[in-house]
Parts: C-alpha cells; sequence; structure tokens
C-alpha cells in the first residue's frame, strides 16, 4: 500500500494557484487510474485504487496547506503504515515550470505545506516530487505569487508540470525512486523534456 499526497488549499479561490499544483497532479494521476478522490477521511479527501502495478491510496488534505501534516500524520496512522510508503508532491518556486524533482529526503525548502509534513512525521526521509512554478521576473511577495489564479500560459505550463509529475510518480511505483530521480532531476524545460 502507498500513500500519494497532494499538497493543496480548499476552497474553489484556490484551485487554479500555482500553490496547488499538489492537487492537480493527483487529480492527474486520479484520472490515469479512474480512481475518484472524492471520500472524506482523515481531514483528506481520498480514493483507492491501483496504480503502477501497486494498491495506493490517492489523498488531498482539506487542511489549509500550512496544517497539512495533521492530514499526512492521520492518513499514515490509519493506513498502518511507515513513512517510507509515502509519496509527497508540492510546488516549488525554485524550480522552472515544467520540471519536477524527486528526492528521498531534504529540508522543506521554505515550503510551509512540506514543512507542516515533515514536523508531523518526525523526519525528512520520505518520498517527494517537487513541481516547479518558479516566476519568470522577479517577485517581490513569493506568498502572494503562489497563492495568484494561473494566467492561461502558466496553466499550460502547468499541465505539462502535472503530466510530467504524474509520470515521475508511476516510475517510482514501478521500478523505485532511484530510477525515477536518475530520469526526471536531469531534466529541464528545453522542448524535448516536455509534452503538450
Amino acid at each position: 500500500m502507498r500513500l500519494i499526497v497532494g499538497l493543496g488549499n480548499p476552497g474553489i479561490e484556490y484551485a487554479w494557484t500555482p500553490h496547488n499544483l499538489g492537487f492537480l497532479a493527483v487529480d492527474r494521476l486520479a484520472e490515469a487510474s479512474g480512481v475518484r478522490v472524492e471520500r472524506p477521511e482523515a481531514k483528506s479527501y481520498i480514493g483507492r485504487g491501483s496504480l503502477g502495478g501497486e494498491e495506493v491510496v490517492l489523498a488531498k488534505p482539506q487542511t489549509m496547506m500550512n496544517l497539512s501534516g495533521l492530514a499526512v500524520r492521520e492518513l499514515i496512522d490509519r493506513l498502518e503504515i511507515g513513512s517510507n510508503e509515502l509519496i509527497v508532491l508540492w510546488d516549488e518556486v525554485a524550480l522552472p515550470w515544467a520540471t519536477v524533482r524527486v528526492g528521498v529526503e531534504g529540508s522543506a525548502g521554505g515550503h510551509n505545506g512540506a514543512k507542516s509534513v515533515i514536523g508531523a512525521l518526525g523526519t525528512q526521509e520520505f518520498c517527494r516530487v517537487r513541481l516547479g512554478v518558479q516566476p519568470d521576473h522577479p517577485v517581490g511577495d513569493l506568498a502572494a505569487y503562489v497563492l495568484h489564479p494561473m494566467r492561461r500560459s502558466e496553466m499550460e505550463l502547468a499541465a505539462e508540470t502535472v503530466e510530467l509529475a504524474a509520470q515521475a510518480v508511476e516510475m517510482i511505483l514501478k521500478e523505485g525512486p532511484a530510477k525515477a530521480m536518475n530520469q526526471f532531476n536531469r531534466r529541464n524545460a528545453s522542448p524535448e523534456n516536455t509534452e503538450s
């Protein structure tokens, strides 16, 4: 059993913001596997199914982003799994759009949702997929930037980013995180490495 959690903020006003790419990636995985992520459980909406040959629970915490760890901790406890069975997806302002990075440990890097998860789990050792949302111009207020409604051009890049993240998760499930890191961490935003 693997728990795949996308981080985001609940509410229609946040649905199409860069900060919700974790939710959008879980939606893409749900679509690919025919899972409906709508059952309320453990402060989240969840769905169960199969992905990459593994039984999975897809989850979108319904706490605000800064409290995501409460939901993740409760889900892990209910499923009786360890943090080694967890994959968390979140947006990353330090990475360009249409790039993802896979890791198995590390700090939150200033992301409050990731900080909450690390704090609730008491460890930085869990698989994560970070989705690039770096602004293409200097931004004074990064918090306001990640919470702004995406423009059409950003929506197109978001779709590419989410698709790459979904591919990365499937590779983690099928072939392990090391293979996914080798495949995706060397990618950049050049045309040959993105898909429409």
